[in-house]
């Protein structure tokens, strides 16, 4: 296995449009982010657990582990599981997801695990399907000038965060549900909603000439994600629709679908990604399938040098006994996610690259 996962960390470096990584899009620099709430609370998370955990959960900055993660239920995950956690660990844990992610952010990785386990009550299988079934692990030792980072990861809801000094990189990240809204102890639970609305606001936004170029299909199939689990080092070529064809308005709401995910990030830190994306603006493509109905079933997907993001509605999968769905019919129901840096900087791995190269203690 120590084989595989080294074969599989030289193999698996980076998403380019061509297989050639496009240079100096990222560099170490101050963006005045306030990373040391996050830093205190994952040394109290580190702190917080037996050694025994602890040897389970902290791997190498360098780690293969970063690339080990997968939206699967039944996936064979490393570090310890919340179902491990005693309820003071757990607080620690949820402390710093709370120190990296916003009040939306926390919401929808809550809103995950809450359906999960919910779903899984309702067909009966909560061996699989439950609240607990999400792990963490540490990349390197929490510091404020050295990189490292920590992923939490499990079914429909998959966290990376790397930082290195006042930079944060939040890639790639995952959310999905199934169902995406269920009643749950008297409450409707509604999930992944942000970015299905952003996404229909912006196809609708444009002309009959202008959608004749981003819908590459008017049909949705089953499952259309490029990005996920295991396609670290994918090419994929720019499709559909360039920014610089788009009015201002347009633009915003291609901003929007961006925005669905990255304002699950720290304000500041958010502000800094964005600021990121807008400087490739004209450079971004987006690519459509499926209808562009409110509850059409579709896929989206935003393209530019430094940000990918992908929207599916899925066809029902092993929850679909929990609403109602028809098998091979995609839905809106069923919605996986997905947000990375392509060219190199998922895993924070060009800043760690650069960090080596420019730092003196390291040269």
């Amino acid at each position: 296995m120590a084989g595989a996962r080294a074969a599989l960390f030289v193999r698996r470096r980076r998403r380019t449009t061509d297989g050639k990584r496009v240079d100096d899009l990222f560099t170490v620099h101050s963006t005045k982010v306030d990373t040391a709430p996050v830093i205190a609370a994952a040394n109290a998370f580190l702190a917080g657990l037996t050694d025994t955990q602890k040897s389970a959960t902290q791997f190498t900055v360098h780690s293969t582990e970063w690339r080990l993660w997968s939206n699967v239920d039944s996936y064979a995950r490393q570090g310890v599981s919340l179902a491990d956690l005693t309820d003071t660990q757990k607080d620690l844990g949820t402390a710093l997801l709370k120190s990296a992610l916003s009040a939306d952010g926390l919401e929808t990785t809550e809103k995950i695990r809450k359906i999960n386990q919910a779903a899984g009550e309702a067909i009966g299988n909560t061996t699989s399907f439950n609240e607990d079934a999400y792990y963490w692990t540490l990349m390197g030792t929490p510091s404020a000038t050295e990189p490292w980072g920590f992923q939490f990861d499990g079914h429909h809801c998959v966290i990376n965060y790397f930082v290195l000094g006042d930079q944060v990189v939040m890639s790639p990240c995952f959310w999905g549900s199934e169902p995406t809204s269920m009643e749950i102890d008297g409450e409707t639970v509604t999930v992944c909603h942000e970015e299905v609305l952003a996404s229909l606001a912006f196809v609708n936004s444009l002309s009959a000439d202008q959608q004749s170029v981003a819908i590459v299909s008017a049909t949705k199939t089953s499952e259309s994600m490029k990005a996920g689990a295991f396609s670290d080092n994918a090419v994929q070529a720019y499709e559909g629709i360039r920014g610089n064809a788009l009015t201002r308005v347009q633009k915003q709401k291609l901003l929007g679908i961006v925005e669905a995910f990255v304002d699950r990030a720290k304000a500041d830190a958010a502000k800094v990604r964005m600021a990121e994306v807008r400087a490739h603006l004209d450079d971004t493509y987006v690519t459509w399938a499926g209808g562009t109905g409110a509850d059409d079933a579709f896929y989206v997907r935003v393209h530019s040098p430094v940000v990918w993001v992908e929207v599916d509605c899925q066809a029902p999968g092993p929850l679909r006994g929990a609403y109602g769905g028809t098998e091979g019919v995609p839905t809106q129901m069923h919605v996986h996610s997905i947000i990375r840096t392509p060219n190199g900087n998922d895993y924070g791995k060009e800043l760690i690259r650069r960090h080596y190269l420019t730092s003196p203690h390291h040269r």
